[in-house]
This record gives structure tokens, sequence and C-alpha cells, in this order.
């Protein structure tokens, strides 16, 4: 079976958006995702302080 990835809490800090989905083990997790074009970079945390600073100091490397 596939998991089912919903994410939920979406907000924006610049190119990066975070949320909050559950692994597929239940737990909750909050991904930081850049939406730059060619950029790429995704992480996962386990909790949301250290996604908002993974967003705060994302420099894409696309330039």
């Amino acid at each position: 079976m596939a998991a089912r990835d919903f994410f939920h809490s979406v907000m924006r800090i610049g190119p990066v958006q975070i949320g909050t989905h559950r692994d597929r083990h239940g737990r909750t997790k909050h991904a930081a995702v850049c939406g730059n074009d060619n950029c790429g970079w995704s992480a996962d945390y386990s909790n949301q302080s250290a996604a908002q600073l993974a967003a705060r100091t994302h420099r894409c490397r696309t330039h």
C-alpha cells in the first residue's frame, strides 16, 4: 500500500515552505521544502523550531 502524505499547517518563510505531516510510523514531522526552481532542497525535522531555523538559514545553490 502506498503511503499517503498529507501536509498541514503550511507556512512560508521566503522561498521555503514548512508543513507538518505524519511519517509512516504515525509520528508528526515538520518538513522544510524550498520552492525555487532547480533547488530541490528539503529536510524533515522532529520539531517546528528546527524546521523554522533551517528555513531562515537556507541558501539556494541555483544562482
